[in-house]
């Protein structure tokens, strides 16, 4: 079976992470990114860049005069930074992005063209975005059908087509188009989607590293959304989407590695469900937003597209409660579950067969603004792999297309994390995030152990530790 999640089974959705970014997650800081919380189609972390003494966003660097005449914006940003675990590990466990340990990694180099569909609550306007993302990062990204191989070639996770080196290559995970009417707002394309807190672009995350929640839920989706926003404390949205992390890969019906079980109700399409709806308070201190996505996803056997393959409905349902507290205190917590039906669970599962697997999680962030330029930030996360069916390690190597077969997993049990970390930011256009974190792990009867996995480890070894101790830092400019 494959492991699933972001950048497993890839069945995007367009517009729909889309508007994910336009209405589930709720604003309550200044834009990390932008000049406003459109400009990058992402909302950042409360406290991230909060300054009274200076103009929000950044001072930008692009500047293309033809664009700037019909409406459009270009601009981007550079991350890049070096972790490492105390194992000695050359990954870093299951901590997926900055997952090389002692390895420096330009983690992202994004440029985006922007065009914001802004109707000022009248009339008609349009809209458009496309981003360009070069880097480690970017094999986390890719949809299967555009930056991604089909299905039938590899059925191990979105192996990257656009990869020019083991750790770097180029992906397009948005290029969408908005059109708008009064308040409502139709969102069609390719995008990232916005379910829960923690997002891929650096410049909307107070941490380096991420959430086990943020990593198994879908990156992109490929469809349309629309939106509705009566007034300024509620929007509406709901929409259909290709399937998670998926451009236009169809279900499997036919040769050796099709559908097993071509019976189940839909098992010939990918289509899926994205809904959900965000209200704020009087004057956007605190909000609530509730986001989920339904339709059959793929749940590949095994490495190998002969090993079959079986569809089955995934359900996920995420909520984001955020509390602006004081001008220097944000609170935020999200909470998710989720389930796939005929799932087809991992090799180191002894004993298992197919059938549900679930998963859930809670997930707590606080962040304090010391002044000006420096801010801290905690994470607690609690997340349970009930069946050993999502985390998988090293990912890297599952995604790269000379390496299928050099994994471990599943690890069925359950995860905790906790991250304490800090932003200084000197100026605007920099940010620097150091971060040290502790993960843990509680495991089922008979699971592997997903930490301390030793360099001179064979294929497929699993670690012999249930915790691990991670520092690392990355700088961010944008420009």
């Amino acid at each position: 079976m494959m492991p699933l999640g972001r950048y497993n089974d890839r069945r995007g959705g367009w517009l729909a992470g889309l508007v994910c970014l336009l209405t589930a997650i709720p604003v309550t800081a200044a834009d990390f990114s932008g000049d406003d919380a459109t400009a990058l189609s992402a909302v950042a972390p409360p406290a991230v860049i909060e300054s009274p003494a200076e103009p929000v966003g950044p001072d930008r660097r692009l500047s293309i005069g033809l664009l700037e005449d019909r409406g459009f914006s270009t601009f981007g940003w550079i991350e890049a930074g070096i972790g490492a675990n105390n194992w000695g590990s050359p990954f870093n466990g299951p901590i997926v992005m900055a997952d090389r340990s002692w390895q420096g990694q330009v983690n992202q180099l994004v440029v985006a063209t922007e065009r914001v569909a802004d109707t000022d609550g009248e009339g008609w306007a349009w809209g458009g975005r496309a981003d360009l993302l070069v880097g480690t990062d970017s094999i986390f990204t890719t949809a299967r059908g555009l930056d991604a191989y089909l299905y039938p070639r590899y059925a191990i996770e979105n192996v990257a087509s656009w990869a020019f080196t083991k750790d770097y290559g180029l992906a397009l995970p948005q290029l969408y188009a908005d059109v708008a009417y009064d308040d409502l707002n139709l969102r069609f394309g390719h995008c990232y989607c916005i379910s829960g807190y923690e997002q891929v672009a650096a410049v909307s995350n107070f941490f380096y590293t991420h959430a086990f929640s943020m990593m198994y839920q879908p990156f992109t989706l490929t469809g349309m959304i629309g939106s509705w926003k009566p007034d300024e404390r509620l929007t509406v949205y709901a929409g259909v989407h290709d399937g998670w992390n998926n451009f236009s890969d169809p279900m499997p019906l036919q040769g050796p590695w099709s559908i097993m079980n071509q019976s189940y109700p839909g098992a010939a399409s990918t289509a899926g469900f994205i809904g959900g709806a965000t209200i704020k308070s009087d004057g956007g201190g605190q909000s609530l937003a509730l986001v989920t996505l339904t339709g059959n996803e793929l749940s590949p056997l095994g490495l190998s597209p002969v090993d079959g393959s079986l569809v089955g409905n995934r359900t996920l349902v995420s909520t984001v409660y955020t509390n602006k507290i004081t001008d220097r205190l944000s609170y935020v917590a999200q909470a998710d579950t989720a389930w796939q039906f005929n799932a087809g669970l991992p090799p180191g599962n002894v004993g298992q067969q197919p059938g549900l697997a679930q998963w859930y999680s809670f997930v707590q962030w606080a962040f304090w603004r010391f002044d000006d330029r420096w801010s801290g930030g905690a994470r607690l996360e609690y997340f349970r792999d009930n069946n050993g069916y999502l985390v998988y390690l090293p990912f890297r190597n599952l995604a790269q297309s000379g390496n299928p077969g050099f994994w471990s997993g599943g690890y069925a049990g359950s995860f905790w994390d906790l991250s304490f970390g800090l932003n200084y930011r000197p100026n605007r256009n920099w940010v620097f995030r150091p971060e040290l974190r502790y993960d843990w792990f509680t495991p089922n009867a008979n699971a592997n152990r997903p930490y301390g996995r030793g360099i001179g480890a064979g294929i497929g070894t699993s670690g012999d530790r249930l915790g691990q101790f991670y520092s690392g830092c990355d700088v961010v400019y944008q420009f």
